[in-house]
């Protein structure tokens, strides 16, 4: 989706009732920020959308760091920019693909089952707590020790894409299947047009 360069386009600034609105769109998607979201989106901090292709709009805080991108308009899924994950990454649920899948998801291509079910790829543990934890439970989800998350993950729910032996996420995108079903089928795609390190979302120069 962001393979080729991509050119800033204007900027506008958010009225206060939007910020409101998509902070709580932030919050409900992703619990975990809860206790960072005044560094995530001061109070006093100006947010500022910038268009970009295939109606996906840029998220921009004091005219210098990406956030987040909306898919699709009001409404749409909102994703967060890798640096964001970058800066929280215990906040976003995680996947983890081997070392085989990472030259594939770093060129665009889309990630597929067998890079998530081999040896070294991570889903959720077979134990893992349901895809909608029970009210009040939402801030207890987190990655274990040996990199699953500790809930099922559902279709068209964000999800980072952390990789075999690396530290730091190297794309982020929507599931297009559940983690369940990715488990018992063991092929088929996972997630499509993710945004990965590199790409033209991640040089984008948004000051």
């Amino acid at each position: 989706m962001f393979k080729k360069d991509l050119q800033p386009g204007t900027k506008s600034k958010l009225k206060s009732s939007v910020q409101r609105s998509l902070r709580g769109a932030l919050l409900s998607t992703y619990p975990l920020l809860t206790p960072y979201i005044d560094d995530v989106l001061p109070k006093k901090g100006s947010l500022e959308s910038m268009k970009l292709p295939d109606r996906n709009t840029l998220y921009i805080l004091d005219g210098t760091t990406p956030l987040f991108y909306q898919q699709d308009g009001p409404g749409g899924p909102v994703i967060p920019h890798l640096r964001l994950v970058h800066r929280y990454p215990q906040c976003f649920p995680t996947i983890r693909i081997d070392r085989g899948a990472i030259r594939f998801v770093l060129s665009g291509a889309t990630l597929m089952a067998p890079g998530l079910t081999s040896k070294g790829g991570r889903l959720p543990a077979d134990d893992a707590d349901p895809e909608d934890l029970p009210e009040g439970e939402e801030m207890e989800q987190e990655v274990d020790e040996e990199g699953r998350w500790s809930r099922e993950l559902k279709q068209g729910e964000p999800v980072v894409i952390m990789a075999e032996g690396k530290t730091e996420a190297c794309a982020v995108g929507t599931l297009a299947v559940g983690t369940k079903e990715v488990k018992a089928k063991g092929k088929g795609p996972v997630v499509e047009d993710a945004h990965f390190l590199g790409d033209g979302l991640w040089r984008i120069a948004v000051d």
